[in-house]
């Protein structure tokens, strides 16, 4: 057993004996399955604090040989697959935690100058290879892919490459391009080639970032990947499921409404809503609900990237922070945190991170939580997004004064809202005008979900606010008019059946219309309620 070559299964044991452990062991289903098979190479991207860590300790606890974990697994949902004791620490492991290694590297370059990252990253393990394989090792070798193709045709041996933080050399040294591709020409030689086919029984790397782009093309490109754009198997695995949960709530007695409207928000086709995992777990463990994405450093990395000088950016935040849902293209993005060419790349790296999340069946990017949607808030404080925090701070009094039905309140906050504004606000336009509105319902977003431009009978609904399923509240149909009447909106809701797009919804529901002249720089509100 050493720190590279065929780890423990020690760090695997505590989360397990966890006060609070969640069963994700049918992931080692889906890594059985691609052994022995074609491209046996598995990238899983996702945020910090969403369970990568334990999932790379649980895979090496399984397979190292180092180890004995028969025990360990018994009673988890892998102890009942047919196939769970024939890959049960029957191989050789060779275990990278990046980050780790390269604080290691930067303590050794202070005593000496001349050693390079990557080379240290591979004289550790070559050092542990050596020990066990000293007879296919000499003191000269230097490269851990050539290490590895000699000690498998000496020996037949092959290996399983787990790689936790695989990408913090392009997140931690973000500027240093000769590091990074020393870096990747590594992990080339370690997952490509003929060579590496024949000594590798499969590899695992986790991260943030998905696998790095040059031009169109990954630098890894035989990897299967799966990331928080498109998770595809792997989607369960991704945080905690509802079902887990509720589980959960039950078991801590803990209000599962309260935790949903924290921390739920993020989804996944295959498997529904998905939640944090080290937020719910801190909730339990404190009892109380608030912001786990704590520290300074959280907010100023988000402020540097949505203060970002690209057209559009600005208006995007804006829009989502307003509740919207909007298209974005995540293809562009060269998976890394310096090559932005556009809003959409700086929007498809916080999906990455986490602080957004993507409906890949519509293209569709949102502020999923309340959690999330906190830490936007306490980023955007300064540097010029004053009329937004203004905006947002009077929502809470517009969406009482909206359910009250007191429409000369709802048309003069608007109004003050407009007034206030600067150039991020301002409107010419009925879709300009929408970008406010919904940034004015701002306090909205906590127990409803906006859906803009809401197809129904005769045409589209220009906003519709649903209530999620921890609320209790009316659904609301706005419609906006522009240098025309409020009156004519609310006709248009009636003569165009909108409602009729919300038969599945039972009770009541406001029927909001605001106009806004332009000469008078007034608006004007009236409000219907009807029950459908």
């Amino acid at each position: 057993m050493g720190i590279y070559l065929n780890p423990g299964n020690e760090q695997f044991a505590v989360s397990v004996n966890s006060e609070l452990y969640v069963d994700k062991t049918d992931l080692i289903t889906y890594t059985n399955s691609r052994i022995g098979k074609d491209r046996p190479l598995i990238c899983s991207s996702r945020p910090r604090r969403f369970g990568k860590t334990m999932a790379v300790t649980m895979l090496s606890a399984y397979y190292s040989k180092g180890c004995h974990s028969e025990k360990l697994f018994m009673g988890l949902n892998i102890s009942q697959n047919e196939f769970f004791k024939t890959h049960l620490n029957k191989y050789n492991v060779i275990f990278l935690d990046i980050q780790w290694m390269y604080g290691n590297a930067l303590e050794e370059m202070k005593r000496n100058s001349a050693l390079k990252v990557v080379s240290y990253i591979q004289e550790q393990v070559i050092t542990e290879l050596r020990n066990e394989y000293s007879e296919c090792v000499q003191e000269d070798d230097i490269s851990l892919p050539s290490v590895l193709a000699k000690i498998h045709v000496k020996t037949k041996e092959q290996f399983i490459i787990i790689i936790d933080e695989w990408d913090c050399l392009f997140r931690e040294d973000k500027n240093n391009e000769d590091l990074q591709k020393e870096y990747i020409n590594l992990l080339r030689g370690l997952f490509k080639g003929t060579p590496s086919g024949a000594f590798l029984k499969l590899a695992y790397i986790t991260g943030i970032l998905p696998i790095k782009k040059y031009g169109t093309q990954s630098a890894l490109n035989n990897f299967r990947e799966h990331t928080m754009v498109s998770p595809r198997q792997m989607a369960e695995y991704v945080g905690f499921t509802e079902t887990e949960v509720r589980s959960i709530c039950k078991e801590h007695d803990m209000p599962f409404k309260e935790m949903q409207r924290w921390y739920d928000g993020y989804y996944f086709e295959k498997v529904g809503h998905v939640y944090s995992p080290n937020s719910v777990i801190e909730a339990v463990d404190s009892r109380e609900f608030g912001n786990y994405w704590s520290g300074t450093e959280t907010y100023e990395s988000l402020m540097m990237y949505i203060a970002m000088d690209f057209d559009g950016l600005r208006q995007l935040i804006v829009d989502m922070l307003g509740g919207q849902r909007c298209s974005i293209d995540v293809e562009s993005f060269q998976n890394d945190i310096t090559s932005f060419n556009s809003a959409d790349d700086v929007v498809t790296l916080l999906i990455h991170m986490g602080y957004m999340a993507y409906d890949n069946k519509i293209k569709k990017v949102f502020i999923p939580n309340d959690e999330v949607r906190s830490a936007f808030l306490r980023a955007i404080k300064n540097d010029g997004w004053e009329e937004v925090i203004r905006a947002i701070s009077a929502s809470e009094a517009l969406l009482k004064a909206t359910l009250a039905m007191d429409e000369q309140a709802v048309a003069q906050m608007i109004q003050e809202v407009h007034m206030k504004s600067s150039s991020s606000l301002i409107y010419n336009n009925e879709i300009s005008l929408s970008s406010v509105i919904a940034l004015a319902y701002y306090s909205a977003c906590r127990d409803y979900t906006l859906v803009r431009e809401l197809p129904t009978g005769n045409g589209f609904a220009d906003m519709v606010f649903l209530p999620k399923r921890t609320s209790s509240k009316p659904a609301l149909v706005l419609e906006l008019k522009w240098d025309k009447t409020a009156g004519g909106a609310i006709s248009q809701i009636k003569n165009k059946e909108y409602v009729s797009a919300l038969k599945e919804y039972k009770g009541n529901i406001l029927l909001v219309g605001i106009n806004y002249e332009k000469k008078s720089r007034k608006h004007q509100c009236r409000i219907e309620k009807v029950e459908f």
